[in-house]
């Protein structure tokens, strides 16, 4: 389980094919405590479980099923990646509840400002739209964000400065792919 408040921005440092899967290697800045295997983390909204890790880094078996319904497959090495620890019994709520499972994709067709925030659009399959939620949530590579738009067919959220600055949502031109995950309550 997450919250989709992102904890660090690491990079994909390295891809190596497994079978029909794929073995990914993630940089970051060190965490206060270092990250332990077996331990759940979200890698643009995925749920990954470390299998190797050092202060700066940790690697994770994807499955050909994950790299198939995820960006993860697609992403470049040397790509920005938003991070964030599963959360332990007791840690503080801050976002939304996510549990790391991509609903599905879509791309980004648009951006604009909105004073000193940005209105997101992204559209998406019309099936993944049904399962959103009008001021609901929606995770976003891992970010959570509250939907200012739900409709047949894609979806808008606006993007405080923090959340544009600090995440890799900055990043983002139309015709990005993302991945996204719907409001597990209003699932």
């Amino acid at each position: 389980m997450f919250t989709g408040l992102i904890q660090r921005v690491g990079r994909l440092a390295d891809r190596q094919v497994r079978g029909t899967g794929a073995r990914l290697t993630i940089e970051h800045a060190p965490w206060e405590t270092m990250l332990v295997l077996g331990e759940s983390v979200a890698v643009m909204g995925a749920c990954l479980t470390v299998t190797a890790r050092e202060p700066g880094w940790f690697s994770c078996d994807a499955l050909a099923e994950t790299l198939d319904r995820t960006t993860l497959g697609r992403l470049a090495v040397g790509r920005a990646v938003n991070l964030e620890r599963a959360l332990r019994v007791g840690d503080r709520l801050g976002g939304h509840f996510v549990s790391g499972h991509v609903d599905g994709l879509g791309t980004v067709e648009e951006l604009r400002p909105a004073g000193a925030d940005r209105i997101l659009r992204i559209a998406c399959d019309p099936d993944l739209a049904r399962g959103m939620v009008w001021k609901g949530s929606i995770a976003i590579d891992g970010v959570s964000l509250t939907l200012t738009a739900a409709e047949a067919a894609g979806l808008e959220v606006n993007l405080i400065p923090l959340t544009w600055e600090e995440t890799t949502l900055g990043t983002l031109t139309p015709g990005t792919r993302v991945n996204l995950e719907t409001d597990m309550i209003g699932k």
